[in-house]
């Protein structure tokens, strides 16, 4: 797997993620810069290509003149999530991805959990997107900062949550108006796929549901935006909380 771009490879030498080679652009060859001082400090070798050939070997088309060699994304458990907030002595906050397919929605989402302060991502084994290129590219660099758990069924899942105290919330209409909840405690919130929303029996093995209020003709968000304004809703309470003890 490739991490394409500056910002992507820095920030896996910073959350000490294992860096095979790096390739640069030839045309950066005696540019002395923080990749390649990074990449000396790592004893990671570093080859310089022709644009063409980094173009060829980039998924995205968006390298920057800079790829990174990595080892396969290493996914966490559940146990390991928990164990974040335990050590954060934070109140636990996830966030469960029920069928999610679209890489860009992944990778953002990603970007939006890591900035949110969420403990770590659920998302099940099939019919869903997994880590590849594309999603490590889009979550700039988030990726290396996130636990992401792969499980093979997410009622399980949250059924194991459920045994460990935390509050499970299906992000879907017909729910309570999420700024009248109280969401400030040990909590997980579903989001659903990107065409259908959240499986009615991932539903129906949650806690309730909590609802955006919509103002226009459309009916519904992009699964990245409402899993944004949702954790961040979640942020602002506690955030508030805390100011006001």
């Amino acid at each position: 797997m490739y991490l394409e771009g500056k910002n992507a490879i820095r920030q896996a030498f910073e959350a000490k993620k294992t860096i095979v080679k790096i390739y640069i652009d030839k045309n950066y060859a005696n540019r002395k810069d923080e990749i390649t001082s990074l990449a000396s400090q790592n004893k990671v070798k570093v080859e310089f290509l022709p644009r063409n050939v980094l173009d060829k070997k980039s998924k995205t088309g968006h390298h920057q003149g800079y790829l990174a060699e990595t080892v396969d994304f290493v996914y966490s458990t559940i146990e390991d999530i928990l164990e974040n907030a335990k050590n954060k002595h934070q109140k636990p906050f996830i966030v469960i991805l029920d069928c999610i397919e679209d890489p860009h929605n992944f990778g953002a989402i990603i970007r939006s959990c890591e900035c949110a302060g969420v403990h770590g991502i659920i998302i099940p084994k099939d019919r869903a997107c997994q880590v590849n290129e594309t999603v490590v590219r889009t979550s700039t660099g988030a990726i290396s900062e996130m636990l992401i758990a792969k499980v093979v069924n997410l009622r399980y899942a949250i059924e194991e949550l459920h045994k460990n105290d935390i509050f499970v919330l299906a992000a879907e209409v017909g729910g309570e108006n999420i700024y009248s909840k109280n969401l400030d405690i040990p909590l997980a919130v579903v989001i659903g796929s990107e065409g259908n929303g959240i499986r009615p029996s991932i539903i129906s093995s949650c806690d309730g549901i909590i609802t955006l209020p919509l103002m226009g003709k459309v009916n519904s968000l992009n699964a990245s935006v409402a899993c944004g304004i949702t954790i961040f809703e979640v942020l602002r309470q506690r955030l508030k909380n805390v100011q006001n003890r």
